[in-house]
């Protein structure tokens, strides 16, 4: 069971490596914007919130990593853990440390140093890197609800259907779905000029609160924006809710009622984590819509994009007592070795 772990993750590392060295070196010559850096209103403008603020998330990013980490070299340092499902959920941790590293450690240096700034290139990074790990996450909660799926109704084939081979593939085809999405708003970007000052009522840079600062035609632009994203969430979503009709389907079959919670558990813990993921998700952008606010907008984005990776590896391991299993034997071997 050790090919289900260490080469898909550490070919999403040098993919990301690779990817962020490429679109770096492409950043600087097409860059057809008449200014050099932008400028993030962050969150509140109150400078008596700023150490407030700057404590919360840095707390809470710390968490988010630490926790998610944890989670990672469990599964990896636990061969009982060798499983598709842990397989996943190492990925899902490594998208989730990256969907706050892309966002937060920026908006954490603009509230130390009370600057607002953002050079185009940096920009332009987190446009290309935030849809890229969003994506990844959306696409292997997918996976993770076809496994739990194959895992109920066909449990004597389990393995079988789920092989390594098959979970490698699914985890690549995942990664590679990502990164066009992530090209595709990195060349839309290169698109747009900017013959004003850029002030950006969030706290990192988002492709569409950069349309409203364009002046070149955006209406191509605004069209695949919505097309990419209607897409990329409503299969997802759709695959979600028909693995879970599937298994509720197989669930209600099972005669005991302690046949039945066992099953259900088993998918517990995924679908938390899929209702906390694509609930606020879904939430950032009707409020917005409804509201036209921004700054509402850039406070709810909060959850997905921070509180959401600090959770999971909290709810991972606190229902699931192989995890917690895992997590005490990894900590008292890597710390109290006598």
């Amino acid at each position: 069971m050790e090919t289900y772990l260490g080469a898909p993750t550490l070919f999403c590392l040098f993919q990301y490596f690779f990817f962020f060295k490429r679109c770096s070196l492409s950043m600087e010559p097409q860059n057809h914007t008449h200014f050099s850096e932008f400028f993030l209103l962050s969150l509140s403008d109150d400078p008596d919130l700023q150490p407030l603020l700057f404590v919360l998330f840095l707390s809470m990013y710390l968490v988010a990593v630490l926790g998610n980490l944890l989670i990672i070299l469990a599964v990896s340092a636990d061969s009982h853990l060798h499983t598709p499902m842990y397989f996943f959920l190492s990925n899902l941790s490594l998208a989730d440390i990256s969907i706050s590293t892309t966002t937060v450690p920026k908006m954490l240096v603009n509230l130390r140093t009370h600057s607002k700034s953002i050079t185009y290139a940096g920009c332009l990074t987190q446009v290309i890197f935030f849809p890229l790990f969003a994506c990844l996450e959306s696409l292997l909660l997918t996976v993770m609800a076809y496994d739990r799926l194959v895992a109920i109704c066909h449990p004597l084939h389990y393995l079988v259907i789920m092989n390594p081979r098959l979970c490698s593939l699914l985890v690549l085809v995942s990664l590679s779905i990502s990164l066009l999405d992530s090209q595709l708003h990195y060349l839309m970007m290169l698109q747009l000029t900017f013959c004003a000052d850029v002030e950006i009522p969030h706290f990192f840079c988002e492709l569409s609160q950069l349309l409203k600062f364009a002046c070149s035609d955006i209406s191509i632009n605004i069209i695949l924006m919505y097309f990419i994203g209607a897409i990329l969430a409503g299969i997802p979503l759709s695959g979600i809710l028909y693995s879970y009709t599937r298994i509720l389907s197989s669930i209600l079959r099972v005669s005991s009622s302690g046949g039945r919670y066992k099953a259900f558990s088993t998918c517990g813990s995924h679908l938390s984590v899929v209702c906390l993921f694509f609930g606020t998700a879904v939430g950032v952008y009707l409020s917005s819509a409804l509201s036209h606010s921004s700054s509402k907008g850039a406070v709810a984005s909060v959850m997905y994009t921070v509180v959401t990776p600090m959770l999971n590896p909290f709810i991972y391991s606190l229902r699931n007592r192989d995890m917690k299993g895992a997590l005490r034997k990894f900590v008292r071997r890597s710390f109290f070795p006598l």
